[in-house]
């Protein structure tokens, strides 16, 4: 896997190498693990996610990704001349250099929290309306060919979590949005792509990360 690619073939320019996913996916899911041993139980996402962004900017710092950048959330703004309000606000945000200078060419990453069990079928439940919903609407990575959403498991077992969220993806999206299982890193427990049709007709593949964020030992 080369980690460090800058000029990925990518047809159009908000599309990704394959070299390019593999680092955002390696990139998250090591972050993630670094971070389960500061996160406390109960924590919300806001400042879990914080943590795990601190994180990721410790791996690629070690990986020497100097073409990666990561930000903290970012607000989109409604491009309209006269509408002030905002298009949302996207929780972390990786741009390869290529993308530099184009606000609308970014790596979109939405993170949720997850867990098996009748406790966390709320949770579940936002991780599609207000997660996933977001990218079939264009709020977050319009026209993009690739979305992330980094899924922090709260119990166990992950499998359990992937078929509700399926379950619940194809029914608010249809059969065709079915997640399908990708080669998993090592610090994940599992990761899903689906294909999902936003709202211009254009078709984006979201991959799911999911990552263990039960108590550490």
């Amino acid at each position: 896997m080369q980690l460090t690619l800058d000029f990925p073939e990518g047809v159009p320019s908000f599309d990704l190498s394959e070299d390019e996913v593999e680092t955002v996916i390696a990139v998250a899911c090591q972050g993630a693990r670094e971070a389960r041993t500061h996160v406390t139980p109960g924590q919300l996402e806001v400042p879990i996610t914080i943590i795990v962004r601190k994180a990721m900017r410790r791996v690629k710092k070690e990986l020497g990704l100097t073409n990666l950048e990561i930000q903290g959330e970012r607000e989109l703004e409604n491009m309209a001349a006269n509408d002030s309000s905002l298009q949302g606000r996207i929780d972390i945000i990786l741009k390869f250099r290529r993308q530099f200078g184009d606000e609308d060419d970014y790596v979109a990453m939405e993170c949720k929290r997850v867990g098996a069990g009748g406790d966390y079928s709320q949770l579940n439940g936002r991780y599609v309306s207000e997660g996933v919903a977001r990218f079939v609407s264009e709020q977050y990575a319009a026209g993009h060919v690739w979305g992330f959403m980094l899924g922090y498991i709260l119990a166990l077992p992950v499998e359990k979590v992937v078929k509700t969220i399926d379950t619940r993806v194809c029914k608010d999206y249809g059969e065709d949005a079915k997640l399908s299982p990708r080669a998993c890193h090592k610090d994940a427990l599992a990761i899903q792509v689906g294909h999902l049709v936003q709202k211009s007709g254009h078709t984006i593949r979201l991959c799911h990360l999911f990552v263990d964020m039960t108590p550490a030992a």
